[in-house]
């Protein structure tokens, strides 16, 4: 039997958006804080001891930012891919997120904002990267830095369960959640 491939998701530290409480989704100059700094090094030495064989970010800023730490501590390169990027929120995005709340249906797998992209349609696109992973994986560990809709994402595709069903806790900036996928 095959060994399972581990995923080591990383979700990127703070960015100026988080703290301010804007609706970052797919916008893509957002750069972490201080804070952000701080949780990306952190993190980035928690990674190292978990010894990833490959290390792959989404393409938006704060991860790239947050996997350059990473690479920094691991000694691997980084390469990006937009698969790994965040929900895009479409018109929504640089809105404050508790205005949000009476204007987004979260309990709607199919809702997306003007421009943006559906709960479904972020796990299908995470769903088809990994997929793509498990066939052709460049290590039997590999971490990728990511974004919190894209991990819950995850998280649902390697428990077998479909996008209405995904967690509903989103993990903290700055911390790793580890997935076995079978292969």
């Amino acid at each position: 039997m095959a060994r399972p491939l581990t995923l080591l998701l990383v979700r990127h530290g703070q960015s100026e958006w988080n703290a301010a409480g804007l609706m970052q989704g797919q916008t893509a100059h957002v750069p972490l804080t201080d804070l952000g700094h701080a949780q990306a090094a952190a993190v980035a030495d928690e990674l190292a001891r978990l010894s990833p064989g490959a290390l792959v970010s989404s393409d938006l800023h704060r991860a790239v930012q947050t996997a350059e730490h990473c690479a920094r501590t691991t000694g691997l390169p980084v390469s990006t891919t937009p698969a790994l990027r965040e929900q895009g929120y479409g018109v929504l995005e640089g809105r404050p997120s508790r205005e949000l709340w009476d204007v987004v249906d979260w309990t709607d797998p199919h809702w997306s904002a003007e421009g943006g992209e559906s709960l479904a349609q972020v796990h299908a696109r995470v769903a088809a990267y990994l997929d793509r992973l498990r066939a052709d994986p460049p290590a039997d560990v590999v971490a990728l830095v990511t974004h919190g809709d894209t991990i819950r994402a995850a998280q649902a595709v390697a428990a077998g369960d479909g996008p209405g069903a995904m967690p509903a806790v989103t993990p903290p900036n700055g911390t790793v959640t580890r997935l076995e996928l079978v292969r």
